[in-house]
């Protein structure tokens, strides 16, 4: 078992940087930068694997479209193996998303063209299931995939189950999800709008009753583990700087992953997700800034 899997959307953004403030209707209003990048998601956490050493296959849906061919372009730079599940005749479809994204001076703005989820055929889960066999670990998102999931963990792959914010989350819609999972990976407000508590502790109290070990991201406070001995925080790292969040969650996730692929402990796989969020954040995109292997280590004995 020496690779990591997932099944996601591939997103393409369209960065615009140094964006004083959004336009008023009618009105038009220049940035001081732009870049094209791959956004976040599966895809994401993916491809800053890769860049950890790690070998990586991704199924997505990919077209003809300019974006398409992009994304193949930095599934081939970052060594990332893709599988297009998307069916399409003479190029048509445009089957990933592509968001316009203003980065402000406080916040984040975004417009979206796409969907959340893949929406696989009977086709596309055997294509991933065969992808997928015989890997460590998996990572999950709700979907269509939930057969798949069930045969590669009984067959010994680890199952992390990440999932971005839905307004109608709970513990019931997310239930098989929860109870098929290893390991979920929510913020702090993802772990209390679907355990409908009031903080942090509380909803990890609940989690507590699907995970042997429970994680909740608090943001720039690290992030909260909660195991057998009982809960404790492992603190985010304090020399980078915070320029924009994007990707941040899916570079936690990378860091983590790293960790349960080399079998460091539960509390060092939190710090290794630190850190590779931590450095995520040090510019604008969700793939802008990375760590890599050596860079990661070096963090990690500093911070130990």
């Amino acid at each position: 078992m020496s690779f990591i899997a997932g099944a996601g959307v591939t997103n393409a953004d369209l960065l615009y940087t140094g964006v004083k403030h959004l336009p008023k209707k009618g009105e038009e209003v220049y940035s001081e930068g732009f870049e094209l990048q791959l956004g976040g998601g599966i895809p994401a956490t993916l491809i800053n694997l890769a860049r950890l050493g790690i070998k990586t296959k991704l199924a997505t849906e990919l077209g003809c479209d300019i974006f398409s061919d992009f994304a193949k372009h930095e599934f081939n730079k970052s060594n990332t193996e893709y599988l297009n599940l998307y069916g399409f005749s003479g190029g048509a479809g445009f089957p990933l998303n592509v968001t316009s994204a203003a980065i402000l001076p406080d916040d984040r703005s975004f417009l979206t063209y796409g969907r959340n989820a893949l929406e696989p055929t009977d086709e596309n889960k055997e294509q991933f299931y065969k992808l997928a066999s015989g890997s460590k670990i998996t990572i999950m998102q709700a979907g269509g995939f939930t057969d798949v999931y069930k045969k590669l963990k009984s067959e010994g792959t680890i199952l992390v189950f990440d999932t971005g914010w839905d307004d109608g989350m709970s513990l019931d819609t997310y239930k098989e999800y929860l109870e098929l999972a290893d390991y979920y990976t929510p913020n702090r407000k993802e772990a209390m709008k679907i355990t409908n508590t009031s903080t942090p502790e509380a909803a990890a109290e609940v989690l507590k009753k699907y995970f042997k070990r429970v994680i909740v991201k608090l943001d720039r406070g690290g992030v909260m583990g909660l195991d057998e001995s009982g809960a404790f925080t492992v603190g985010a790292i304090d020399s980078f700087r915070h320029v924009d969040s994007t990707g941040a969650g899916d570079a936690f996730l990378a860091g983590f992953c790293y960790g349960l692929f080399y079998d460091y402990s539960f509390k060092d796989c939190l710090l290794l997700g630190n850190i590779t969020g931590g450095k995520a954040v040090t510019a604008a995109g969700a793939l802008s800034a990375y760590c890599d292997s050596y860079e990661l280590i070096e963090h990690f004995n500093n911070a130990k």
